[in-house]
């Protein structure tokens, strides 16, 4: 098993990071050529996912979250904590913090057009995320 943490520095609710380069590099670095990858971000605000890293299909995320959780809605978590961000622990929620990757010949198992993003869900300006990797095989 290998682990290794890095940092990823987000602007605002609603960013979606590639972190495709990150995630490779460690596995590169692991030795494993056979076996699994798992990406997990610390927090309950945030999430891990894989999509097509194109402005159309973003824009299409970012609107489908405001649905699932819009911004208009009254939360019981901030009617509790104050803090304006109940939609932000739901959509993170939906989406989850966590996604495993099959590793081939040292390599994520990734499709042409996908890409392991992390997705900034809270209302705060700008975070600094904590992304665990963890190779197994």
């Amino acid at each position: 098993m290998h682990r290794k943490k890095f940092q990823v520095t987000t602007d605002r609710e609603g960013d979606i990071i590639d972190i495709t380069h990150d995630v490779k590099a460690v596995v590169g670095e692991s030795g494993i050529a056979e076996g699994m990858v798992n990406i997990f971000v610390t927090g309950s605000t945030a999430a891990v996912t894989t999509i097509e890293h194109e402005s159309g299909v973003l824009s299409d995320l970012r609107r489908a979250l405001s649905v699932i959780a819009p911004d208009n809605q009254l939360y019981a978590h901030d009617g509790r904590w104050g803090d304006g961000n109940g939609r932000s622990h739901v959509k993170a929620a939906v989406v989850g913090p966590s996604l495993s990757v099959p590793v081939s010949g040292n390599e994520p198992l990734l499709g042409t057009w996908q890409q392991i993003v992390l997705l900034e869900l809270d209302v705060r300006q700008g975070r600094t995320r904590t992304v665990v990797v963890t190779v197994t095989g």
